[in-house]
């Protein structure tokens, strides 16, 4: 009797082990076969996105008015005024910043060329946090056509 508790008690503190390392939580939601256990391990394995900064023209440049640092934004891009359908080239974007606002930071622009040079028909610059890739995404279709944001 004494040793099939010993071994049990050996055998229980063993599982626990091994599923405390597998991130098993354990509950509803488990696939067959211990699935959640592989996605977890799987998503500790995989390195961390590295974002960089991306400057990108959006064409309204009201839009980019609204904007504020830390904001969040899906960022699309059409073929043309008279395209039927528009592409999302990057989606959770956050916004570094926006040059040329105000620096009372209220988003506010101060003096001429504010929101970026150029002429008022020519959008307005804002600064994304985004993946690499997805940052030679933009760069390319800001200078095919008008990139428009979308606030999340």
């Amino acid at each position: 009797m004494w040793r099939r508790r010993r071994s049990m008690a050996a055998g229980l503190a063993l599982t626990a082990a091994a599923l405390a390392v597998s991130g098993f939580a354990g509950g509803g939601g488990a696939e067959p076969g211990g699935g959640t256990a592989r996605a977890a391990v799987r998503e500790r394995a995989s390195p961390p996105v590295r974002l960089v900064s991306a400057p990108v023209r959006i064409a309204d440049a009201e839009t980019v008015r609204l904007l504020r640092p830390g904001d969040r934004v899906d960022v699309v891009a059409s073929d043309g005024p008279g395209a039927a359908e528009a592409r999302v080239l990057a989606r959770g974007a956050r916004v570094e910043r926006v040059p040329g606002a105000g620096d009372a930071g209220d988003g506010s622009a101060t003096g001429a060329g504010a929101f970026g040079a150029g002429s008022p028909g020519d959008g307005a610059l804002v600064v994304l946090a985004v993946p690499r890739a997805a940052a030679a995404e933009l760069a390319g279709a800001g200078i095919s056509g008008g990139l428009a944001v979308i606030l999340c």
